[in-house]
């Protein structure tokens, strides 16, 4: 069976059109993987985790959070310096830099026992994280760290 992976960000939505977004693709369960689960300055406090859960909530939507998932504070620092030298910022970046990429799929799903979210996609989850790449509408199908799932979990995406 392959498992339809859906991701989304924080940035460029309100709470709001957020919640619309997830209810439109038909997500019923927020998988959190993010380190950290606040967003600095008030146009996002809205997805701050305790805001963020009693609103999921209201819209009839699960929360899980995976704090496994995460990237490490030493591996953001591997994008941040990637952002520096291409004079971007986390909320407008379009593309991760490929050694963050790399180090992620190596540290963090080759280690990970990923078998609780797997179970979880065919419910209609979506994997959530305040990275600008993952925000942009609609949430999209696959990242490139999700395709290593299959190589790493014996499960097609």
């Amino acid at each position: 069976m392959t498992l339809r992976v859906v991701t989304i960000g924080v940035y460029g939505f309100g709470e709001e059109s957020f919640l619309r977004r997830l209810l439109g693709a038909d997500i019923r369960l927020l998988l959190d993987v993010r380190q950290r689960r606040g967003v600095r300055g008030p146009e996002y406090a809205w997805a701050n985790s305790l805001r963020l859960q009693a609103a999921l909530a209201r819209a009839g939507i699960a929360y899980e959070h995976h704090p496994e998932l995460a990237p490490t504070t030493e591996l953001r620092q591997v994008q941040y310096a990637e952002d520096d030298r291409l004079g971007v910022g986390k909320r407008s970046r379009r593309v991760l830099a490929a050694e963050y990429v790399r180090r992620y799929e190596a540290e963090i799903l080759g280690s990970a026992d990923l078998a609780p979210v797997r179970s979880a996609l065919p419910r209609g989850a979506a994997l959530f994280c305040s990275a600008g790449h993952l925000a942009a509408p609609p949430p999209r199908p696959r990242t490139t760290s999700t395709r290593t799932w299959g190589r790493h979990h014996d499960a097609p995406v």
